[in-house]
């Protein structure tokens, strides 16, 4: 399992990671935005000859192309398979720049550092690693660990309220699926003003005990899938459009609609599922989404890759606190779960 430092103070903490390793050159990757306003705050502890390498933000981004920019920067600067890359960015960049290192002259070490909730809480641990591939999230990638992941809440300033939010989606996700007690101490107003420093640590703890049973996603690992069957869906579905949705406003789309299938297939009481609707709903309101989108977001859902053959797998919580997974749901059983999601009142 990967090494997840946490610290205040992330320049001193990055400065003796890298005082302790050799390495032939330093890659840094980010996004035009991460380049902004996260470069500044480790520019002054690299090596002068660091290779910067900066990408356009966003997940409509997360592909094949941007690869293929960012392999080419990397030969043009002679990276060897001594030097070492830091992803410094949100999920993105964690996932592009990790699966670029890995392949790139057969692998290439590679340190993370999460600059958004969303990564630090989620998508930087447990080394999965991919690129979206013809409108399916993730639908191309590997399982390869960071040398470390440095997650520091200072980055946290940096981010709009609305990409905070949507990380604050996987932290309420995990107290669901694992610790009810947490999911209930997790405020749903004024949300954003809490000890984040406590509540990433607890989240990432969370997570870790699940991958470190099931590294490769083969069981239990499921589990940290619930709402993401629908809300990648749902996200895919919206990234190219007028009006796209970040993941954490997918995912808690996903997880009121995934928490109706609970309730219909494996036992989640009807007072559970208020609860679950209620909290998501007062955090992150309600997405309006077009009757006429329904069947192409059916589609999509037949694509996650839990699914096996043609029976769509889903993670479902039979209480509130307890996950359980491959669980088989029916292509009229998703729609009923979002027309469910759909007719619930705005909070």
């Amino acid at each position: 399992m990967e090494t997840v430092l946490f610290t205040t103070d992330i320049q001193s903490s990055l400065a003796e990671v890298l005082h302790g390793r050799s390495f032939s050159k330093l890659v840094v990757l980010t996004d035009v935005n991460t380049h902004k306003y996260c470069l500044p705050l480790i520019q002054n502890i690299l090596p002068s000859e660091t290779v910067f390498i900066t990408v356009s933000a966003g997940e409509q981004h997360k592909t094949l192309e941007t690869c293929s920019a960012i392999w080419t920067q990397m030969t043009k600067a002679v990276i060897d398979r001594q030097a070492l890359v830091i992803n410094l960015g949100g999920g993105v960049i964690g996932d592009m720049g990790g699966f670029c290192a890995s392949v790139f002259k057969r692998g290439i070490p590679f340190l993370t550092l999460p600059t958004t909730l969303l990564s630090q809480v989620d998508a930087s641990v447990g080394g999965k690693l991919g690129i979206d591939f013809m409108g399916f999230k993730n639908h191309i990638g590997v399982f390869q660990l960071p040398e470390k992941i440095i997650i520091s809440p200072a980055f946290l300033a940096t981010l709009p309220q609305r990409e905070l939010r949507s990380g604050y989606a996987e932290v309420l996700k995990h107290g669901l699926i694992r610790d009810l007690s947490f999911f209930r101490n997790l405020p749903s107003k004024d949300w954003e003003h809490q000890d984040w420093s406590r509540v990433i640590q607890h989240s990432v703890g969370i997570k870790k005990a699940v991958v470190e049973v099931d590294p490769k996603e083969s069981g239990l690992r499921k589990i940290l899938n619930f709402g993401h069957s629908i809300g990648h869906a749902v996200e895919s579905f919206y990234l190219n459009g007028t009006q796209p949705l970040l993941h954490g406003e997918s995912i808690a789309l996903g997880m009121i609609a995934e928490g109706f299938l609970s309730f219909e297939k494996i036992g989640l009481s009807f007072e559970e599922l208020k609860e679950l609707s209620s909290k998501l709903l007062q955090v992150f309101g309600k997405v309006v989404l077009n009757p006429h989108d329904l069947e192409a977001i059916l589609d999509l859902c037949a694509q996650d890759k839990k699914n096996e053959g043609n029976t769509q797998l889903f993670s479902l919580l039979p209480t509130l606190g307890d996950c359980s997974f491959n669980i088989p749901v029916t292509r009229e059983e998703i729609k009923h779960a979002i027309l469910y999601y759909q007719q619930l009142p705005m909070a």
